[in-house]
């Protein structure tokens, strides 16, 4: 087996020809994850929706690596709207509902193209 392993998950692809996350040994980094709609590919509206597929994602994501939430240490969150915080923070307690068993989190201003609200990109450590 090849030490780095490129995860790409078919709900959910980059439009480079990147993976969705890599990981080398037990150490897993994704590259950005957005809120698309995995059955349609389309970005929701709203930033409840885009919260909603994004944390999809990123569960997602860990699994096909063979990890589990618990694996995550750390997620970084880019918010178009700062003030939009509480939609990331309640699909946050779905994902990590334990107070003393959640990863460290950052939020950052996002400043990109297209109509993405929110985006992250996680760092964890699997169990393998």
């Amino acid at each position: 087996m090849a030490r780095r392993e490129s995860i790409y998950l078919s709900g959910f692809k980059h439009k480079n020809p990147i993976p969705n996350a890599c990981v080398v040994d037990s150490l897993l980094m994704s590259g950005v994850i957005l809120g698309t709609d995995p059955a349609t590919g389309e970005m929701p509206a709203s930033i409840e929706a885009q919260c909603a597929n994004m944390f999809g994602h990123v569960r997602a994501i860990v699994q096909a690596a063979g990890g589990t939430p618990a694996d995550i240490l750390k997620i970084t969150v880019w918010l178009r709207d700062l003030s939009q915080r509480q939609a990331v923070n309640d699909e946050w307690l779905k994902l990590f509902p334990e107070h003393k068993d959640r990863p460290a989190r950052h939020a950052l201003p996002l400043a990109a193209e297209g109509s993405s609200l929110v985006q992250c990109d996680v760092i964890a450590v699997l169990s393998r």
